[in-house]
């Protein structure tokens, strides 16, 4: 397939929530595809559609070791989650050469749209658990930076301005 290219921040695209999926279509799993080359170019865990500009509820994870976990999410939601938090490094294409801890439920019960158009519920743990809502966040319109402090975010952004210079 094709690797995409990733948009950059602050384009306003990625903080625009994405629309829903009515159903799994060719073109849908054309872009699932182009998604995982893109994922697995970065090297990533995770990517949502908004990150290459494409506005649907889309995304793709693979945490594993082997890369052979591939799951392609449409309209995915977080229905329950652990009140046990973990610490994981995130970043983003979007916003290059930064990165910063931040705490996510270790554990995510999600409901999605598999490949086959059927809604599923599916449980996440560790760093798949935090990949899947790293990339609801895109899907909202949100960053990982999001849930920092304003003190840390600044920090982060200004770091990142810095870099591009």
């Amino acid at each position: 397939m094709t690797v995409r290219k990733c948009l950059l921040w602050p384009d306003k695209r990625l903080r625009t929530a994405a629309t829903e999926v009515a159903e799994i279509t060719e073109d849908v799993r054309a872009l699932w595809e182009d998604m995982i080359d893109t994922m697995d170019a970065m090297p990533g865990v995770g990517l949502a559609a908004p990150q290459i500009g494409v506005m649907l509820r889309l995304a793709v994870v693979d945490a594993s070791d082997k890369r052979d976990r591939r799951i392609r999410m449409a309209n995915p939601t977080v229905i329950d989650a652990s009140a046990i938090l973990n610490d994981h490094e995130e970043a983003s294409p979007n916003l290059p050469g930064v990165f910063a801890k931040v705490s996510r439920p270790r554990g995510v019960a999600v409901r999605f749209m598999d490949e086959n158009g059927v809604y599923v519920r599916r449980d996440f743990v560790g760093l798949e658990a935090t990949s899947v809502q790293h990339q609801i966040d895109h899907l909202n319109g949100k960053m990982y930076f999001d849930h920092l402090s304003k003190v840390k975010r600044d920090m982060l952004l200004r770091k990142a301005r810095k870099g591009k210079n």
